[in-house]
């Protein structure tokens, strides 16, 4: 398992205001994949989502897609954004 500033971004400051020490101190220990933005794959998804009719898709959850197949990994996630990313983009998705 690993995780990226991004999601550490979107989850902690939801994990202070409930409280969540114990689980802010147990999401800082997970492996971190380094962001290594590849723009030009960003745009190509975006274009590729619009085709389809996804006009709602926002650039995060495309560069956590972007990120985890240029690593190789399975995505782990309920949110429906990346359901509607999973064949459009062919991302490894763990519901």
């Amino acid at each position: 398992m690993v995780i990226n500033e991004l999601i550490l971004a979107e989850l902690i400051p939801f994990l202070k205001i409930k409280n969540q020490r114990r689980i802010i101190e147990l999401l800082y220990n997970i492996n971190r994949l380094e962001l290594n933005i590849k723009w030009d794959k960003i745009i190509e998804y975006q274009f590729k989502c619009l085709k389809n009719g996804l006009s709602g898709i926002g650039i995060p959850y495309l560069i956590l897609a972007q990120n985890a197949k240029q690593n190789h990994c399975e995505i782990y996630s309920l949110d429906n954004h990346f359901k509607l990313l999973k064949n459009i983009i062919n991302i490894e998705l763990v519901e």
